[in-house]
């Protein structure tokens, strides 16, 4: 079967054009005359009068609130998803023309960066199985009717190609205990298609455990999938472009061969496919052998009863390519006025697996009416302290690929003048708001919440309009603010490469459709937020977390709540542990870096009721804010985490092992959890040393946090 798209994707060469040099100077004129005017009118006057008051900055986000609309935002959120939009193809780079368009008419400073990086699409697949009774059935791979809409059919990026003819095994989830549990009851997997449904693990940890135990190819499958949709997905491992391992894939620059070990490492050794749920069902129903181990049944259906391996066979086909793609960023900047050497980045990735109502684009929606606010303020007024970026990423859904390249591009600028960035990815998945962040940005985010509004569906007349943060206090679990430790979004290169402070925002805990042809305009309408409230109230709450980073003068970051995290994970960690190794290492780091948090909120509490404009306090204000920004810094460590070097945050990454849920300190839960057998000492060596290499990062975050040299 051809592709459905051609083989080369056109360069932006009509939409991405930057301004003229004529245009420039007349702009730069025009502004340094209206400037000088200015001085002229008030001839004391200096740039650090001139900034607007507290009084004005309120004004202001008042207006940013009540500037939301559900019309604008559904709008926007339908022009994106008239068309699927795989990353590479003609529709995905029309879907960069119309961000590009919306931020340039509005008026926004507006430039894309461009990337050729290796991408992976199919170009055949097929299944048949074959039973005892020698009936043989072809089973569907794609959604009724996708393919014919330009939906590419379902397939899991760069998989290996592979042709398989072999029985059937049910490996449960694929972890190593599912394994154990087959081994024991004398299940050999070896030579079998495996058959696994989605659950904690990565699809690229799922099919190397396959692999690993033998398996010939692997078949996928997620329970509770709308109407029979296949998730869609990418099994490579790691960040970015695969041919450029830490540095960006920019035009002309090193690219390292396909048959490169460290290109290889990063691809499955067996291909792998993803079915529906229900095409799943049919294999496993067929298998016989031994039963079902009773840990497994949780939500498998009563019929499903059997592990196999066969009777039945399976006739396992697929065929990929690994291609060069142009993929694009797009980007509107807003400069500061005082600090326009200082980031606020806002961002979320416009590329989807099929039409992307929900994944993405409900946060595209989102990001595009934050512009079409700021574009109104600043027509009032306003115009930011600090520089905003709003950023529009390319190619998430085969592994970060355009916000990866991009970090890389610009790791020394970020490391030295990112204050945070703010990510939106599925905006609204359906009811609940959830959010994750970095420690220091907890206060901030809850004080946010309980300014906007989350108005109550028609549907409910009797109830009463609350806040964000009335109706988030009310759920189950109260305020929780998750941590950024998987590999989720694009908030990952930010954060766990480069160190700046993250915030991930999101309506929705999960939602039914996800990675299939059923994510659409009309999926969004009919279930996950019909009238659009949802997508209006996490546009206020990340808009105006943006407004309060680029406008106050102390950044609002609070790393008391960042130490009592600290103390609550290696509280958890010495209980684990119960003294196998020491931990006083990190208990001592913990205690310097509370203290040094101490020091920064009370002078941060002292310089916010100070509003006199004289050079001294503006300098001591800068100051501060550059150790508040440059603390999360100190958390990355050059060489890494341990066979994954390109993770350099040591409190908040991805960890190799399945058996455990800690959401922090990675290097030392894959000390805890050895991937590789080892004997007791050396574990205890290697745990033991990882506890000194966070000791180490929690003193540079302290030290940071001080600016003072030691």
């Amino acid at each position: 079967m051809a592709p459905p798209y051609p083989s080369t994707t056109p360069k932006p060469r009509t939409i991405f054009r930057t301004p003229s040099c004529t245009f420039l100077f007349i702009l730069t004129l025009t502004a340094l005359t209206l400037y000088t005017l200015l001085l002229l009118h008030h001839p004391h006057a200096t740039t650090a009068t001139l900034k607007p008051s507290q009084n004005t900055l309120l004004r202001f986000r008042d207006t940013f609130l009540s500037l939301s609309s559900n019309y604008t935002l559904s709008t926007y959120l339908r022009n994106l998803t008239l068309h699927p939009h795989l990353a590479g193809t003609p529709p995905s780079f029309s879907t960069a023309a119309y961000v590009h368009s919306h931020f340039q008419t509005l008026g926004l400073h507006t430039h894309a960066n461009s990337y050729s990086t290796l991408l992976s699409y199919p170009t055949h697949s097929s299944l048949s199985a074959h039973f005892p009774n020698r009936n043989a059935t072809t089973l569907h791979l794609s959604e009724p009717g996708s393919v014919q809409n330009g939906v590419v059919i379902p397939y899991h990026a760069y998989s290996p190609s592979g042709s398989v003819y072999a029985m059937a095994v049910f490996v449960n989830y694929g972890r190593a205990a599912d394994y154990d549990a087959l081994a024991a009851l004398g299940v050999e997997v070896k030579g079998c298609v495996a058959i696994l449904r989605r659950g904690n693990l990565s699809r690229n940890a799922a099919v190397e455990k396959a692999a690993e135990r033998g398996a010939a190819a692997v078949l996928m499958y997620t329970e509770g999938v709308f109407r029979g949709g296949v998730e869609r997905g990418t099994v490579i491992k790691g960040l970015g472009d695969p041919l450029t391992p830490g540095w960006a894939s920019v035009e002309g620059g090193e690219r390292l061969g396909l048959d490169d070990s460290k290109v290889l490492e990063k691809f499955p050794a067996v291909p792998s496919m993803p079915v529906s749920a229900e095409t799943a069902e049919i294999i496993l129903r067929s298998l016989e052998g031994c039963a079902v181990p009773f840990g497994w049944r949780g939500t498998l259906k009563r019929e499903i009863g059997k592990v196999g391996p066969g009777p039945t066979m399976l006739n396992f086909s697929y065929q990929g390519e690994k291609k060069m793609a142009t993929i694009h960023n797009v980007f509107a900047v807003i400069r500061g006025f005082e600090e326009p050497d200082r980031f606020v980045l806002l961002g979320n990735h416009r590329d989807a697996w099929t039409y992307g109502a929900v994944d993405p684009n409900s946060g595209t929606a989102a990001l595009l009416d934050i512009a079409r606010r700021y574009a109104i303020l600043m027509r009032l007024g306003w115009t930011p302290r600090r520089t905003i970026i709003l950023a529009s990423w390319d190619a998430e859904e085969f592994g970060m690929v355009g916000s990866t390249e991009w970090v890389e591009q610009n790791l020394v600028n970020l490391g030295s003048k990112a204050i945070a960035y703010l990510n939106v990815d599925c905006a609204v998945q359906g009811p609940g708001f959830f959010a994750g962040a970095t420690p220091q940005l907890d206060d901030l985010l809850v004080e946010v919440t309980k300014k906007v509004d989350e108005l109550n569906p028609v549907s409910d007349p009797d109830s009463v309009d609350r806040t964000v943060y009335e109706k988030w206090a009310a759920t189950n679990d109260g305020i929780t603010i998750h941590r950024l430790g998987g590999i989720d979004s694009d908030f990952a290169p930010f954060l766990q490469h480069a160190g700046v402070p993250s915030v991930d925002l999101y309506y929705g805990k999960d939602f039914p459709v996800y990675h299939t042809a059923f994510d659409s305009y009309s999926w969004m309408t009919s279930f996950a937020d019909p009238l659009f409230q949802r997508h209006v109230a996490v546009t206020g709450v990340w808009g105006l977390l943006a407004l309060h980073l680029a406008d106050d003068p102390v950044l609002p970051f609070n790393y008391l709540s960042y130490s009592a995290q600290l103390q609550s994970y290696i509280n958890v960690l010495r209980s684990m542990l119960e003294g196998l190794v020491s931990v006083h290492p990190i208990t001592d780091a913990i205690q310097q870096f509370e203290a040094a948090a101490k020091e920064a909120d009370e002078e941060s509490k002292k310089l916010r009721e100070q509003d006199a404009v004289v050079d001294v306090l503006v300098l001591k204000k800068r100051t501060l804010n550059d150790r508040l920004m440059f603390a999360e810094r100190g958390f990355l460590d050059p060489e890494g985490l341990e066979g994954r070097k390109w993770f350099k945050h040591l409190i908040y990454g991805p960890c190799n092992d399945s058996k455990s849920k800690l959401v922090f300190f990675p290097g030392i839960v894959d000390a805890m959890f050895p991937s590789t057998r080892v004997n007791q000492r050396e574990r205890q060596a290697a745990i033991q040393h990882e506890i000194w290499r966070v000791a180490r990062a929690i003193e540079r975050a302290a030290y940071a946090l001080k600016g003072e040299l030691t």
